[in-house]
């Protein structure tokens, strides 16, 4: 990985490891939710969706913005951590306007043709670190075939990429095949298995400690 940022040490500071962990706080809640609305019996609601798919898909978001925050307000030098924790902040609500404009069209969310909605909740928030990388690296270079080349070359990035393109594909065959996440449980289990946000900051990490 190229240019991880090091800490007044002189060390290679391990800030996806610090991201990593925020990930299991979004499943647990998600899954925690899911059980409280099943057992009151509001196993279809779909404002419960909405908040089942928030906390398993993005739970981890507010987290990361919260140490992106920290880390400015520490006047810590700007690092690709931080940056990927701002860009997923910033994608925390498109999934809201997908979901809510899909019901209101009538699209059958939780049938085969809404595969997508669990997919903008899984990784809208990683589409935005994925942007917000790039524009970290276009600051730092002379050029934008220069910051592209330094982006496409970037294992973060690319990973985060990778799942990008895996995810909404995996959620359709998932749904041909006849999955329907008929109660909150259900839900938050689709959710969590599509947000596959926890591999490109395990890649980070990775690169990190091979720094050191």
């Amino acid at each position: 990985m190229s240019k991880i940022e090091e800490d007044h040490s002189g060390e290679p500071a391990e800030e996806f490891g610090e991201l990593l962990r925020y990930t299991a706080l979004g499943y647990a809640g998600g899954l925690v939710v899911g059980f409280v609305l099943d057992a009151l019996g509001l196993s279809r609601s779909g404002l419960g969706q909405w908040l089942v798919r928030t906390l398993a898909g993005e739970g981890e978001s507010v987290c990361e913005g919260i140490f992106a925050l920290r880390r400015r307000l520490a006047s810590r030098a700007g690092s690709l951590a931080q940056a990927y924790g701002w860009g997923k902040v910033l994608g925390l609500v498109a999934p809201w306007v997908v979901d809510a404009c899909s019901r209101a069209a009538g699209v059958a969310i939780n049938a085969t043709q809404g595969f997508y909605v669990p997919f903008f909740y899984a990784m809208s928030d990683q589409i935005g670190a994925g942007i917000a990388g790039f524009v970290f690296l276009r600051r730092r270079t002379p050029t934008l075939a220069l910051a592209l080349r330094e982006w496409l070359r970037n294992p973060v990035m690319l990973a985060g990429l990778g799942v990008v393109l895996f995810v909404p594909g995996a959620l359709l065959a998932v749904r041909l095949l006849g999955f329907s996440p008929s109660n909150q449980v259900l839900t938050a289990l689709e959710t969590i298995a599509a947000n596959l946000c926890w591999v490109p900051p395990l890649v980070g990490r990775t690169c990190e400690r091979r720094l050191r």
